[in-house]
């Protein structure tokens, strides 16, 4: 039975979630369809386009995305802190971007003066509001039904185009979140859709590859602050070049064909995070396999599943066996 989003939630424990959106039966999000011919490759276009879209409105940044043949791929974060820092008229402008809001919103924007009953009303809803510019629910419900109706359409037909409500994993450490954003990144490269992380199209490692040419990150994407993290307090845990480096090698082996070895110069990456390469390799390629809800050491799930009321640990021997 599927466990309600709320119960799998926890900002306490972590602010990154492994996000994942399956079409219904041999439905085709992007690529080609084998049996008609038909490309669909244009759609991937839009995927990436609301990302952006939703990324500059929402308090949620994107870490990492894979948009393939029949599903995407996210890594989010959630910055409920940046929610709560912004007043009321920011609120109710970015709401507003995404949807119409009532008529004591529109009033307020206006600028036309609120009555002290229409202001109580107008407070519940700028509430709600600032928790839906927070939520990965409806983050990923804006995403998952503009992209539905632009491909019925497209169709020419109408009905469910999603498997059901998305998937999501909470990343409860920096190995979890590192292992996942490598999962993701080289999605391509496992359905031998790519040889390495710069032909991949349509995923962060791409994109990240791009701007570093220049010597810089993406805006669109969530920043590497690399360790420690004084200058800038938000942002990913790891160093930029170190990641890029990992996963072009990890990229390597697994198109080679090699079992549980990454060179005798394993990076600092894994170093750091205390990860073996063999146990990294199976991460990499077997994420979603072994891993069917929070994600992360022993010890990160303890408060996870106590803050959630939860009695159950699930994943917890593979987190112990592959994270050691």
């Amino acid at each position: 039975m599927a466990i309600a989003r709320k119960r799998q939630v926890s900002l306490v424990d972590t602010k990154y979630y492994h996000c994942i959106s399956r079409c219904v039966r041999r439905a085709f999000l992007c690529g080609e369809d084998r049996f008609t011919g038909q490309s669909y490759e244009h759609r991937r276009g839009w995927v990436e386009d609301k990302l952006g879209e939703l990324a500059k409105v929402f308090c949620i940044d994107v870490c990492a995305y894979a948009v393939m043949s029949n599903h995407t791929h996210l890594v989010l974060y959630v910055d409920d802190k940046k929610a709560n820092r912004l007043n009321d008229k920011a609120i109710v402008i970015r709401w507003h971007k995404l949807c119409k809001g009532t008529l004591l919103t529109q009033k307020y924007i206006q600028g036309e003066k609120l009555s002290k009953v229409e202001l109580i009303f107008f407070n519940q809803t700028v509430k709600q509001y600032r928790e839906r510019l927070a939520s990965i629910s409806w983050f990923m419900r804006l995403l998952n039904e503009n992209i539905a109706r632009r491909a019925n359409i497209e169709d020419n037909c109408t009905g469910r185009f999603w498997e059901g409500r998305f998937k999501s994993q909470a990343l409860l450490d920096e190995a979890a979140l590192a292992a996942s954003m490598a999962y993701v990144d080289l999605n391509p490269i496992r359905a031998k859709m790519a040889n390495t992380p710069e032909e991949s199209d349509h995923t962060s490692a791409q994109v990240r590859l791009i701007f570093a040419k220049e010597g810089k990150q993406p805006k669109q994407l969530l920043r590497f602050a690399g360790m420690p993290r004084q200058i800038m307090p938000k942002g990913l845990p790891f160093e930029l070049k170190s990641y890029l480096e990992l996963v072009e090698l990890t990229g390597r082996v697994m198109r080679e064909g090699k079992h549980g070895h990454i060179d005798n110069m394993t990076l600092p990456l894994l170093e750091r995070l205390n990860i073996s390469s063999e146990n990294w390799l199976k991460l990499t390629t077997q994420f979603t396999r072994v891993f069917h809800g929070a994600v992360g050491r022993p010890a990160s799930q303890d408060g996870y599943c106590e803050n959630l009321n939860r009695k159950r640990r699930a994943n917890i021997s593979n987190c112990a066996k592959l994270f050691a």
